[in-house]
Order: structure tokens, then C-alpha cells, then sequence
């Protein structure tokens, strides 16, 4: 395994970039929750590639699981866009969140470092109340924090299992969110990370599945009560994207070495990639889009 992987400097906007790395990636294995930074290749969560607007001028964000992976790309991207953004992780991923804190800080924006375990709800009401006090306020709120862990075989899904991903993937974003409403008002937008797998369940990831076809129904559901107090609410579907989650247990390490290959376009997608789906859907641009999903997932459609 690559000590020092090379982020790409730049990227093309066409499908065959030849800057993003295509499978077969090296065979890795961490333990979960996992670490970016170990990964080979490494993720491009926009550290060098993502170039801001100030489309998010004066919006502060709290991100749940900004350490990595999708989260650390919105982190970034909200950032460079002009925005304030406190992040939650697990105390364990504190590398790989200090790396996202200087990205922040980088931009001369306010950064916040939250860890602790979403599956407390106690825990989620004191992390929205250290963001808000923290930031001056809540205008986003991006419930991505996830725990996805591979299982053949029903009957080695331990109820120990179910409910981890369960509390991680469907109480906390409930929990967070019930107590973020307190923070904010009229041109507020919250949204979830939800996933293909909402919609193409695979058969060794049948927990994991389930939570991300509630989050969907989360955003459908709550769009439509949060509409009168101007409050967004809506749905990312992500497809094989290169993070920390596929190679600490997300994935078998075999399928993980081979992730994204079966795409139209071949390769997983990279961090950054999806990043402007999350700054759009901050902004004040998407005032008319609420209760909807959005996929990116390499061209095989939801």
C-alpha cells in the first residue's frame, strides 16, 4: 500500500478523466469506522480540486460523519462556498477530521469539531446545541453519518448489528434533526445521505438497505411538514463511491478491490463528485426543491 498518495490536481468534467483512479484497486481491509487517509487509493474529497463560488455565503452547516468521505467533500465544499460548518465523528476518525478542520479553516471559515456516537440520543442533542452555540446558528443541517457492514447470511446478523446501523442510520438523523428545528428558521435546508441501496438492495447489506429506504421517506415525509416554516428537506442517493466506509467492512475486500467496476462509467465515484448535489441543495438557488432524491451513481440509474 501507496505511504503517500497523489491527489489529482484538478479535474476534467468527462467521464474517462484520466485523473481518477480506476479498479482494481490494491486489496485493504480496516477496521471500521475506518480512515481516509490509509486508503490507497486515496480519496478526493476536493482538497485541491473543488474551487468555491460563494454560493453558501453566511450559511452555517453542521455535517454529521465530515471526517471523510462524502461528508469531509460537503465539508469542504460548503467551505470554499462561503460557509461556516461544524462536523461530528467518532473519536476514532479524529485524524482524518483534523485534516478537514484546516481544509476549513484554510477558507477563513469558522470550523467546529464535534466527535462522539450519534447512536446516544443525549449525545445528539448536545452536538446541535455545541454547533449552534458555536457558529452563531443553524441554516443547514446534512444528516450523513452512516454505518453500512456487510453480512451474507440473515442469520449472522446479530441484533447487535441490526440496531448499530439502525440507531446510526435512522434514530440519529431523527434525533439530530428534532433538535436542530429549535435553531432554525425561514430558508433552512436539511438534508439526508441516503443511497442507491434505497432503491437496489443488495442481498449482503440487507440492514444497511433498509435504513437508507427510510431516509428517503425521512425527506419525503418531512419535506412536506416543514414547508410552511420554509424549512428544505431533501434526499441524496449516492451509488459506489471510493470511501473509508467500503474497505472497513461496507464491502467483502474483494468486491471492495473491485469497487465501482460494474458501472457504466467503470470506476467509483470520487468524493468531490458529489459534492455540488450537497451545495446546491444548501443554497438558496434550490428554493423550489424539497421532498425530492437525488442519484449519483455512475450511470446505472436508481
Amino acid at each position: 500500500m501507496s505511504s503517500d498518495p497523489v491527489l489529482p490536481p484538478f479535474r476534467s468534467g468527462a467521464i474517462s478523466d484520466p485523473t481518477l483512479p480506476v479498479p482494481d484497486f490494491p486489496r485493504q481491509e480496516q477496521q471500521a469506522p475506518g480512515l481516509a487517509q490509509k486508503m490507497d487509493p486515496l480519496p478526493d474529497h476536493g482538497e485541491t480540486s473543488y474551487k468555491g463560488s460563494g454560493r453558501l455565503k453566511g450559511k452555517r452547516a453542521l455535517i454529521t460523519g465530515g471526517d471523510s468521505g462524502i461528508g469531509a467533500a460537503a465539508a469542504i465544499a460548503f467551505a470554499r462556498e462561503g460557509a461556516d460548518v461544524a462536523i461530528n465523528f467518532l473519536p476514532e476518525e479524529q485524524p482524518d477530521a483534523d485534516r478537514v478542520i484546516a481544509a476549513i479553516k484554510a477558507e477563513g471559515r469558522t470550523a467546529v469539531a464535534i466527535p462522539g456516537d450519534l447512536r446516544e440520543e443525549a449525545f445528539c442533542k448536545e452536538l446541535v446545541e455545541s454547533a449552534a452555540s458555536q457558529l452563531g446558528g443553524l441554516d443547514v443541517l446534512v444528516n450523513n453519518a452512516g454505518r453500512q457492514q456487510f453480512c451474507h447470511k440473515l442469520e449472522d446478523l446479530t441484533t447487535e448489528d441490526f440496531d448499530a446501523t439502525m440507531k446510526t442510520n435512522v434514530y440519529a438523523p431523527f434525533w439530530v434533526t428534532k433538535a436542530a428545528l429549535a435553531h432554525m428558521g425561514e430558508g433552512g435546508s436539511i438534508i439526508i445521505t441516503s443511497s442507491v441501496q434505497a432503491f437496489k438492495p443488495a442481498a449482503h447489506l440487507f440492514d444497511y438497505a433498509q435504513s437508507k429506504a427510510a431516509n428517503v421517506a425521512f425527506a419525503q415525509s418531512l419535506a412536506k411538514q416543514l414547508a410552511p416554516r420554509g424549512i428544505r428537506v431533501n434526499a441524496v442517493c449516492p451509488g459506489p463511491y471510493w470511501t473509508a466506509l467500503q474497505i472497513s467492512g461496507g464491502q467483502p475486500p474483494e468486491a471492495a478491490a473491485e469497487h465501482g467496476s460494474s458501472q457504466p462509467i467503470g470506476r467509483p465515484g470520487q468524493p468531490v463528485e458529489i459534492a455540488p448535489i450537497y451545495v446546491l441543495l444548501a443554497s438558496d438557488e434550490a428554493s423550489y426543491i424539497t421532498g425530492e432524491y437525488f442519484g449519483s451513481v455512475g450511470g446505472s440509474g436508481l
